[in-house]
This record gives structure tokens, sequence and C-alpha cells, in this order.
């Protein structure tokens, strides 16, 4: 698409004329009592012979805004599009049909007549289109209550369960879609109806909950216990590891007197093994324990009874034998 000024554009359409690029579109704006002659200069002076599109848009107290969108085709390697836009104002929204200039603008008019409630002066046939028959009001209005479910429920306004019979408790509030109003307020059945009857707030559950509630302080969920255990413990589903039984030495038990004092103290018990600084480790490398000295070996006592191997030794039995 070739570039195009603005500026140029607009004059060519005619000194009342306003334009404006935005998003690769070039927007022309005229004024309402210039719409048919607007069109005719497009379609003859800038050769956009090609019909679109036509509708309208709603801008609450600002009126109605027509837009027309017109292309050239045709044209080897360039494609050039206009919007010529005009606003009519909201009450008694009137504006020359446009069927003369592009007859495909007479599907259009009659479609935007139903939706927007705009007449089109001289239309040769402005019927109801889309809408059935006896359809009050103008749906694209933004204005217009989305009633189509007022008087029956939407789907999914019940739960699993309920019934169009059991009345037996009050029912909770019915979630409305948006645009849809309360069916007590609007509709065939305003006032007619009971009002629905509110749940009572929810009551502090437990000790802690309610001295919460009493002081100001956000309740605590009952079925949130409150954690009793610390970092270093773990979670509650964490059990501790069993404590591994003690290897029995190889070898006789050393002799000698047990060591007196307390038994040095060895690593923390972890009671989670996914946690680290569970089992510290100390900075420096500790002393290692001097060996003990050895004791001196036992002198063996002497027996009071003199042995055969002594000379001097007499035995009673030798002693008989001499005074024999």
């Amino acid at each position: 698409m070739t570039a195009v000024d603005p500026n140029e554009t607009a004059a060519a359409i005619g000194p009342w004329a306003s334009a404006a690029a935005a998003y690769q579109l070039l927007t022309v704006d005229v004024p309402a009592e210039h719409w048919i002659e607007a069109l005719t200069t497009a379609r003859d002076g800038l050769g956009l012979r090609f019909f679109d599109w036509l509708s309208a848009v709603d801008e609450l107290a600002e009126g109605f805004s027509v837009c027309v969108h017109l292309a050239a085709v045709g044209e080897a390697g360039a494609v050039r599009q206009l919007l010529l836009r005009t606003r009519v104002p909201r009450a008694g929204a009137a504006l020359p049909t446009a069927a003369g200039v592009y007859p495909g603008a007479g599907w259009h008019e009659r479609e935007t007549h139903e939706m927007f409630g705009i007449d089109f002066t001289g239309h040769p046939h402005l019927v109801p289109l889309l809408l059935p028959e006896g359809f009050e009001g103008h749906p694209l209005r933004k204005e217009f209550v989305l009633a189509a479910r007022v008087a029956k429920a939407w789907p999914g306004a019940k739960e699993p369960g309920e019934s169009d019979h059991d009345h037996a408790g009050p029912a909770r509030r019915k979630m409305q879609p948006p645009g849809v109003p309360d069916p007590n307020e609007w509709g065939p059945l305003k006032g007619t109806l009971p009002p629905v009857a509110e749940r009572p707030a929810r009551a502090a559950r437990g000790p802690r909950a309610a001295a919460a509630a009493a002081e100001g302080a956000p309740a605590v969920r009952a079925d949130r216990p409150r954690r009793t255990r610390s970092i270093t413990e773990g979670s509650a589903s964490q059990s501790a590891p069993a404590a591994p039984e003690a290897a029995a030495p190889e070898g006789p038990a050393p002799e000698g007197p047990a060591p007196e004092g307390p038994a040095p103290e060895g690593p923390a018990r972890t009671r989670s093994s996914d946690a680290p600084w569970h089992s510290p480790v100390p900075a420096h490398d500790p002393e290692p324990a001097k060996p003990a000295e050895p004791e001196p070996p036992a002198v063996p006592e002497k027996s009071a009874e003199p042995t055969s191997d002594d000379p001097s030794a007499e035995t009673s039995e030798s002693r008989n034998g001499e005074r024999e």
C-alpha cells in the first residue's frame, strides 16, 4: 500500500473534511450534511469504487459514528483504502442513504438500522433483516439490557443436585452473566420474587481464632494448625533416622580401667537427611589424643615354700630320712 498524505486526501474530498492516519489506515471525518457528497467524491474523484462495509459505533452522549470502509482495487502493486466517517446525534439519529452511490450499502444500512436505531432516509427497503418480528429495542446500543436469560435460567446457574421443585431451604444468590439484571428488578417477574436470604457469617473456629477475631486480627483457619516444629527438625511427615548400631570390636577387649570423665561429644544426630546444615563440620581438625603410657610389668611375688632348685632348702622328707 502506497503512503498517502492525509491533508491532500481531505482537501480532495472537500474543505469541510479532516483526515488522520493511524494503524496503517486513513480516516476522513465529514459533517453529516455532506455525507452523500463525500461518498460521491471518494468514488469518482479518488477512484475508491469498492464498497467493503458500513456500520456504526455507539459513542454514548456524543451520538453515533457511522463509518464506511472503501477501497480501490484493480491497480497493479497498490491497494488504496479509506475509512469515511460521520457523526449523528443520539436523539433522532438519521442519515441520508448511501445506496444511490454504492448499491451494496443497502444491506448494511438495514442491519445498522436494526442494531442501532439509525434511520437512513431515502432507503428503498428499510425493513427488519436479522431480528425476529416484534423485537423491541436495539441490541448494539450500550444501554440495551442483555435480558436473554432473565426469564429463563442461563446454563450453569444451577449446582448439581438442585431442582426447580426443591424449595426446602434458602437458595444462594444466582450468579448473573455480565449485562443481565436481577430478575426481581427488571423483566416480567419484577417485584414478584422473594428476596434471597443471605447466609450468616461463618463463626470463628477454635479458641485461638476467636481470640484473634476479638482483637481485630485476621482469623486463623482451624483446618491449618499452627506449626510447632522448628526448621531444623524438618516437617512432621519426616521421621528421625534410626541410630546405627555400634559394631562390636574384633579381637580381645582392651585391659585396663575404663576412662573416667564424660564421653567425647560426637556430631549431632540429624533428624532430617535433606538439610545439609544438620551435620556441621568444624573449622579446625581436633587435636589427636595422646597415647597412654604403658604400665611396667608386674613383678611376680616369691612363694613362701622353698623350691627344689635351691640347694640350701630342706624338705621335711629329707629330715625324716636322716633321723631314721
